[in-house]
Formats: structure tokens, C-alpha cells, sequence
């Protein structure tokens, strides 16, 4: 059963990352034509960057375009190949947004037709967005990171409370033993008080 979801991620990767790399080639050839799009995206990130960072954002858009379209094509490729599959699916989500807010901003169409196909390139990016996301959290049937560093905890937790416990044990045996020898000390010097009265007497 576990060869089933293997292939399915072999056939589903290189589908789901096909549109990334295409897009990101045809955008290393050409990124003047993504600029305009691109330009008020790169602007408010760059500003908000500005106000949280000491160093001060690069703006140029273009630069920008390329930087993000080569995200696309080597971590789609990545993706692709089955090659840190969560890491590259994360970049792939990463680079989807920007990209979504500066090519398919619907809101600000005014032409119904227009309007629509953005409204639909947006939609359809939602939808890759959300695949994307599923494989970044996909653990292929293996134990999760969080879900190994829980049971090591665990593990580090239980030997270190058996440590304790026979240490405890250690201790109360000792105490025992030393009271027993308090005791038998206490009762060999009454007896001889006992016996150098009796010899007195």
C-alpha cells in the first residue's frame, strides 16, 4: 500500500510544479514585461522592510522579477525531482504571493472581462497555493520533526525521573542500613552500661 502515495507524489510533483518553472523561464527571458505589475508589490515590501530592517531594501523591480522568477525554476525543479520536497514547496508558496498580488489584482479592474481573468489567474493561484502548502507539510508517512523531538523529550524525561527513582531508592536503602547501624551502636552500649551495673552491683 505505501508504493500507492509514492507514485501519486511522483506523478503529482512534476504536475504541480510544471506551471512554476515555465512561468519563471518565460520571466528570466522577458522581465520588463512583469515590472509594471510587479512595481507596486516590490514598493510596499520594501518600504515595510525599510521600517523593520537596519539595512536599507533594494529597489530595483526588475531585479526583483528575476530574483523571484528564479525562485520559481530552481525550486520548482527541485520540487519536480522529488529534491527537499517540503523546503522547495515552501519557497514555491513563498514566491506565489507576491506574484498573485502584482499580476491578478482584480479588485482594481474596472473592465468586467478584464476583471474576470484576473479574478480566475487568482483563484487558480489560491488553489496552487493551497497544494503547495499540503506538500510543504507532507512527511511522506515519516514521523514529523515536531512529533520526534516530542518523543525525545519524552525518552530524556522518562530516564531521567528511573534515574531518580533508583537514586531515591539508593538513598532510602542507605539511610535504612546507617539507622539499623545507629541502632545495634545504641543497644551494644546499653548492654554494657547494663553489664558494668550488674557488675557493680
Amino acid at each position: 500500500m505505501e508504493e500507492v502515495p509514492m507514485l501519486v507524489r511522483r506523478i503529482a510533483r512534476p504536475l504541480l510544479a510544471s506551471s512554476f518553472v515555465y512561468g519563471g523561464i518565460d520571466t528570466l527571458r522577458n522581465p520588463g514585461s512583469r515590472v509594471p505589475g510587479a512595481r507596486p508589490v516590490v514598493e510596499q515590501i520594501a518600504k515595510t522592510a525599510d521600517e523593520q530592517l537596519p539595512v536599507e531594501v533594494p529597489r530595483d523591480v526588475e531585479q526583483w522579477v528575476k530574483i523571484d522568477a528564479g525562485v520559481k525554476v530552481g525550486a520548482g525543479i527541485l520540487f519536480a525531482l522529488g529534491k527537499f520536497p517540503r523546503l522547495s514547496a515552501l519557497a514555491l508558496a513563498g514566491s506565489i504571493v507576491p506574484t498573485t498580488l502584482a499580476g491578478h489584482r482584480f479588485w482594481e479592474d474596472s473592465d468586467d472581462e478584464k476583471k474576470f481573468s484576473n479574478q480566475a489567474h487568482f483563484l487558480k493561484n489560491a488553489g496552487l497555493l493551497g497544494g503547495l502548502l499540503i506538500a510543504a507539510v507532507d512527511t511522506e508517512g515519516k514521523p514529523s520533526a515536531g512529533w520526534r523531538v516530542r518523543r525525545a523529550s519524552d525518552t530524556a524525561i522518562a530516564k531521567a525521573e528511573a534515574k531518580f527513582e533508583k537514586a531515591q531508592k539508593k538513598a532510602e536503602k542507605a539511610q535504612k542500613k546507617a539507622s539499623r547501624g545507629r541502632t545495634q551502636r545504641k543497644l551494644k552500649k546499653q548492654a554494657k552500661k547494663v553489664g558494668k551495673e550488674i557488675g557493680l552491683s
